[in-house]
């Protein structure tokens, strides 16, 4: 086998192989050439060369998100490090295990003005579980700092002695501090930077390995519910006749469905799922914001819960937030493992549990349902909304809602949908979607920057097909996730075309203005086609009801090709139907 000359390059790679890091996203570099050398050349791993690091790392992201392990990025010295940040943030805010490996120069080599040098240590520092930073090792006793720090020995054997001395330190904090570093990332679930120095020559190498890191185990110890804890929150719960619970970012299937049901059978309980929440029940309320926002004071008032229990990642509707920021429960109790977000001003306990624990623990307990009608009277006014949802589809004319309308029921069952940021999954909101599908989104940090490379690496990762649906902006921001030699055939894409941010067009503000236009909602008159010739995607458009049917009739069936579908909508009849539709559900 070859493997890189350079025992740093080498230990990485062997701690990486023994953590079980196997999927490595690479972008050319000369830096980087002992990692890309070792990497590519070891059958253990699955290596990506992506070009573009800022889509590289969502790409990676992507695939992390889907196995529930860490990947790893590896880039050369320089601005190339800079651009995993978006990803890198994401991660830290979603909770995903990630592997940042920056090569770098050594440090005589930083600050002298040499090209493609930046302060790389602790670049990341604000969002991030780890930063090892480690060290330069010492090619021979030419290395040795000797004029400046050591003793002048006295023979050579003495100079060789402190030599071997120092590299055996300097193996032994590398070796620790890559395992602290990766352990962390799969302990904690996040991201986390290894920052390693270089020095030429950088291209050579052998065909046995020099090091044999020591890999340290580690185990993960349990946290359990203190029991006068957990006697409070029973007494707490069988006293109150109003009990919300809200669901974020949850990954499928990670809820016992013997709990769900529990939860549906207490008529004090209503659950309120997001649409990233991967959680269905008929008992249960999806389309948040279709619930939330033709209250009047009065119905606001009556649902004011006693007790809120929240669990699972970032929550995306800003009606449920400004409710319960509004109408505060008494208690809020976030179930999970990881910081419990105080979003709606009012957290009285952390329960450093996963939710199977808690209901595990909790529910059986429980010695009696309270009485209550929380559940039934609120389960008449989601059949209500439902009936002025269907009435109002169907006499709206073709638009942003109409069309989300026609996609989210066209996606095949038991696949993946991939959503894209902004206007895409508060549209998402809106709708009950198919329980059979896994529903993601990159909820961490919101952003539109990398949702395509997300997509992407998704697909890779996950042999079930994938469906994209995104904006016009976030799919041409990220338009290089397209440069991507690994998109399966089996890929789907769909681009609502609005020409522009019309998310901003309900917003407060000055519309049709030139400002609002130009530095607002963005005017534009791309189109994706172009990007599709170029990259080898299937491309079919529709700008009105009857061809969007037509088109999504053969979308999904078997091709040897990535497609695309492009629907163009109006972006000046796309704001006042969303915002009329909130008023015709009161």
């Amino acid at each position: 086998m070859i493997y890189p000359n350079i025992p740093l390059a080498q230990t990485v790679i062997e701690l990486c192989k023994a953590k079980g890091i196997q999927h490595i996203v690479i972008s050319p570099g000369s830096r980087n050439a002992p990692l890309t050398l070792g990497f590519s050349n070891n059958p253990y791993f699955k290596c990506y060369s992506v070009v573009d690091e800022r889509c590289a790392a969502f790409f990676a992201m992507g695939i992390a998100q889907q196995i529930q392990k860490p990947t790893a990025v590896v880039c050369t010295s320089g601005s190339a490090l800079l651009n995993y940040y978006p990803a890198v943030a994401e991660a830290f805010y979603s909770n995903i295990p990630f592997v940042v490996l920056s090569a770098d120069r050594p440090k005589h080599l930083i600050g002298i003005g040499d090209g493609q040098t930046i302060n790389q240590k602790n670049v990341f520092d604000n969002h991030i579980l780890y930063s090892a930073n480690l060290k330069l090792d010492l090619k021979d006793e030419n290395n040795l700092p000797g004029n400046e720090d050591l003793p002048i020995f006295k023979n050579l054997e003495d100079r060789l002695e402190r030599f071997l001395g120092l590299q055996k330190d300097i193996q032994s904090f590398n070796e620790e501090e890559i395992q602290v570093a990766i352990n962390h990332s799969i302990i904690k679930q996040g991201p986390v930077h290894i920052n390693i120095p270089f020095d030429e020559p950088l291209y050579q190498t052998v065909d046995k390995l020099s090091v044999a890191p020591k890999v340290t185990e580690f185990s993960i110890k349990q946290k359990t519910i203190e029991s006068y804890t957990l006697q409070e929150c029973l007494e707490d719960w069988n006293a109150a006749t109003k009990k919300m619970v809200l669901v974020g970012v949850n990954q499928p299937n990670a809820i016992e469905k013997k709990w769900l049901d529990e939860l549906a059978e207490d008529d004090s309980v209503i659950v309120f799922t997001e649409t990233t929440s991967n959680l269905n029940h008929d008992s249960f309320f999806p389309s948040i914001d279709q619930m939330i926002a033709p209250l009047t004071e009065k119905e606001e008032q009556a649902l004011q819960p006693d007790i809120l229990v929240t669990f699972g990642g970032l929550i995306v509707s800003k009606k449920i937030k400004a409710f319960l920021r509004k109408y505060q429960p008494r208690e809020h109790w976030h179930i999970g493992k990881k910081d419990a977000n105080d979003t709606f001003f009012c957290l009285t306990s952390h329960l450093e549990v996963t939710p199977n624990q808690f209901f595990e623990t909790f529910l059986p307990k429980l010695t009696h349902y309270v009485k209550s009608h929380y559940h039934s009277d609120w389960m008449k006014v989601r059949e209500l909304r439902l009936e002025k949802h269907q009435q109002y589809l169907e006499q709206i004319p073709f638009s942003d809602f109409k069309v989300f309308n026609y996609l989210f029921k066209a996606v095949p069952n038991h696949t993946v949908l991939q959503i894209g940021n902004s206007s895409a999954i508060r549209y998402a909101q809106l709708f009950t979607l198919n329980k059979t599908l896994e529903v993601y989104c990159n909820r961490g940090t919101s952003g539109i920057d990398g949702s395509t490379s997300t997509a992407v690496g998704c697909a890779v990762a996950n042999e079930k097909q994938t469906t994209f649906i995104t904006g016009d902006l976030s799919f041409f921001y990220d338009s290089n996730a397209l440069w991507n030699n690994y998109i399966p055939a089996n890929f789907r894409i769909i681009v609502v075309n609005n020409t522009g941010g019309g998310i901003f067009r309900i917003l407060p503000g000055h519309k049709d203005t030139e400002n609002f236009d130009t530095y607002f909602e963005t005017n534009h008159n791309l189109t994706a086609k172009h990007l599709c010739d170029m990259y080898g995607l299937d491309y079919a458009i529709a700008n009105e009801e009857t061809s969007l049917e037509y088109a999504l009739q053969g979308f999904y069936e078997k091709s040897e090709k990535p497609k695309l579908l492009e629907v163009f909508t109006p972006k000046k009849v796309n704001d006042k139907v969303l915002l009329n539709y909130f008023e015709f559900l009161k």
